[in-house]
C-alpha cells in the first residue's frame, strides 16, 4: 500500500534526523560544572582542565596565550594540563571541538576545600553580626563555589553548583568559616581566592571517606560490613515501614478531625540514600571534585563521632580519610586545617574526640584551631565562626605561606615532675603564657591511684607548674578535660591551649 511505503519513508527520515541529534550531542565538548564561569585557579602548579567529547575527537585549549590539545579517548573522556599560572585576571578560556566553549572571568590564586558537618554548613546569615557582615561581604576576588548535597554509590564524574563571585547575595547562605577563613587569606595574600564548600550537617567522617581506604585499614572495615548488613535487612524494612506509616496516615487524619494528638510518623529505615552510609559523600561530593587543582582543605567535624565507641577509634579514622584524599588528589601531602570541637554540654566522649583530633597533627601539614573559648554550652552551633576562621587561616598564612607569626595556641609537650610538683611544657607559646581573666584554672592531677583533684596551676616563664596537696607523687594531669571545659591558659597571641592529659588510662576518672 502507498501510505505504507510512505510510512516507511517518514520513519527513515525520522531515524536519520535522531541519529543526526544524537551524534551532534555526543560531539558536544562539555566541562565539569566546576570548571565554569567566575571559578578560580590554583596559582603555582599544574592546573588540569578535563572533560567529555566523542570518542577520539581532537580539544585545544586556550588560556592566556597558551595553547595545548588533547584527543578524546574511547570513553570520551578528553585532559590538558595548563601553567603553572600566576596569580591574577580575570581571563577567558577558549575550548574548541567539534564545537566551542568559553569559560569567562577566570582568576588565578588560592583555591581551598571546605568540607565536614553542620558546623561547616552553618551559614553566614546565622553568624555573630550577620547583617553587618552579609552587607560588608563584597569582595570581587573572592570566588564560592557551593557543592548541592547529594549521595552516590559510587563515585561520580560531576556535581551540582555553581562558582559566584562573593557579593552579600551569594555569601549570605555561603559557609560562614569558609567565607571568614577565605576572607582571611584574601586580605592577607592580596591574590584571589576560591572556596569550594562541600559539607553535610551531622554526618560522620566514614561518609567522607572512600570504601577503598576504609576496606584497606582492618580496624575501619568494620563500617562497611556494618552497613552491608543494614543494606541487607532494607527491603524487608521498607515493606514494614510502608505498612507502618500507612497506617499512622490514617490514624493520623483521624486524630486531626477529632483534635486530638497525632500519633509519632514512623521513621524511615536506613537505607542507600543515607548519608551516614560510608563513602555515599565521597562518593558524590568529594569524588568529581578531585581532578580540580587545590591548595588544601579545611575542616570542621567531630560531632557524629563522638561516641563513647568511636571517640577513641576517630583518630585512625580522621588521619585515614585525610590520607585518601591526599592520595586521590595526587598533589602530595596538601595542607589539611581542622577545627577542634568547641565547649558543650553533652552526654558524648567530646574530650577523648578533642584528643583524637590533637593526634591527628602527627601528619604532616596538618592544623588544629582550638575553639574551647569561643563555642555555646547549650548550643552545639556556636554564632562566633569569625574567629574559627581566622584561627584556621592563621595556620595557613603561616604554616603554608610563611607569614611570620604565632598561629596555633599552646600545644601540650612534655611533663616533669619533682616531688609533688608536675612541670609542663609547651610547644606554640610565642613571647609567653598567660591566664586568661587573671587566673589560670582547669587542671586536675592524680598520682598512683588514678584519683583525679583539682589541682593549683601557676606559670613559670613558658612552663606551667601544678600542685595539689592532696597528690605527693604526681603521675598524671589533665587540662581543660571535660565535655565543656573551663580553657583559661592562653600564649601571647591570646590563643587558648588544646586540652590535653599525660595519661592514657583507661580507668582514669573524669575530673568532676
Amino acid at each position: 500500500m502507498w501510505y505504507q511505503h510512505d510510512m516507511r519513508i517518514r520513519i527513515f527520515f525520522l531515524a536519520c534526523v535522531v541519529s543526526l541529534g544524537l551524534t551532534q550531542l555526543d560531539a558536544a565538548v562539555t566541562l565539569p560544572r566546576v570548571i565554569s564561569d567566575h571559578m578560580v585557579f590554583q596559582r603555582g602548579a599544574p592546573v588540569r582542565v578535563w572533560g567529555t567529547a566523542s570518542p577520539g575527537e581532537e580539544v585545544a585549549v586556550k588560556f592566556r596565550g597558551r595553547r595545548v590539545s588533547a584527543r578524546a579517548d574511547g570513553q570520551g573522556q578528553w585532559e590538558v594540563f595548563l601553567g603553572p599560572l600566576t596569580a591574577g585576571g580575570p581571563d577567558d578560556m577558549r575550548i574548541d571541538g567539534d564545537n566551542t566553549v568559553v569559560v569567562k572571568d577566570i582568576l588565578v590564586g588560592e583555591v581551598w576545600v571546605a568540607s565536614g558537618q553542620s558546623n561547616m554548613q552553618f551559614s553566614l546569615s546565622r553568624a555573630v553580626n550577620a547583617e553587618k557582615e552579609i552587607a560588608a561581604a563584597k569582595y570581587p576576588r573572592l570566588r564560592l563555589f557551593q557543592v548541592k548535597r547529594e549521595t552516590a554509590e559510587t563515585p561520580q564524574e560531576d556535581v551540582q553548583g555553581e562558582w559566584r563571585q562573593c557579593t552579600p547575595q551569594s555569601a549570605e547562605d555561603f559557609s560562614a568559616v569558609g567565607y571568614f577563613f577565605g576572607r582571611k587569606l584574601l586580605q592577607n595574600l592580596q591574590v584571589p581566592v576560591g572556596i569550594i564548600h562541600s559539607s553535610w550537617g551531622g554526618t560522620p567522617a566514614e561518609a567522607w571517606t572512600s570504601r577503598e581506604a576504609l576496606r584497606a585499614d582492618s580496624e575501619l572495615w568494620f563500617y562497611l560490613r556494618e552497613w552491608d548488613d543494614v543494606m541487607a535487612a532494607y527491603p524487608a524494612a521498607m515493606v514494614r515501614y510502608e505498612r507502618a506509616h500507612a497506617k499512622w496516615e490514617k490514624q493520623a487524619a483521624k486524630a486531626k478531625a477529632s483534635g486530638a494528638k497525632s500519633p509519632r510518623e514512623p521513621r524511615r529505615p536506613r537505607g542507600p540514600d543515607n548519608p551516614h552510609r560510608p563513602a555515599t559523600l565521597y562518593n558524590a561530593m568529594i569524588a568529581p571534585l578531585v581532578p580540580y587543582g587545590i591548595r588544601g582543605a579545611i575542616w570542621y567535624q567531630g560531632e557524629s563521632n563522638a561516641g563513647a565507641n568511636e571517640a577513641f577509634r576517630y583518630r585512625r579514622l580522621f588521619a585515614a580519610m585525610i590520607e585518601d584524599w591526599r592520595a586521590r588528589w595526587g598533589v602530595g601531602e596538601f595542607p589539611f586545617l581542622f577545627v577542634q570541637l568547641a565547649n558543650f554540654e553533652t552526654s558524648a566522649d567530646w574530650p577523648v574526640l578533642r584528643e583524637s583530633q590533637t593526634e591527628t597533627l602527627h601528619l604532616r601539614h596538618t592544623g588544629m584551631a582550638v575553639t574551647t573559648d569561643i563555642g555555646n554550652p547549650t548550643d552545639i552551633h556556636p554564632r562566633n565562626k569569625q574567629d574559627v576562621g581566622k584561627r584556621l587561616a592563621l595556620w595557613a598564612l603561616a604554616e603554608t605561606y610563611g607569614k611570620k607569626l604565632v598561629y596555633s595556641g599552646p600545644l601540650y609537650r612534655q611533663m616533669a615532675v619533682d616531688g609533688s610538683k608536675a612541670q609542663l611544657y609547651f610547644d606554640h607559646t610565642g613571647s609567653g603564657l598567660k591566664a586568661a581573666g587573671g587566673s589560670l584554672n582547669g587542671f586536675v592531677i592524680a598520682g598512683p591511684d588514678h584519683v583525679f583533684h583539682a589541682a593549683t596551676a601557676k606559670i613559670k616563664g613558658k612552663s606551667v607548674v601544678v600542685s595539689s596537696p592532696e597528690v605527693s607523687a604526681p603521675k598524671a594531669v589533665r587540662y581543660a578535660w571535660e565535655n565543656n571545659p573551663e580553657n583559661t591558659l592562653r600564649n601571647s597571641a591570646n590563643l587558648p591551649a588544646s586540652p590535653f592529659r599525660t595519661d592514657r588510662w583507661r580507668d582514669g576518672r573524669m575530673p568532676k
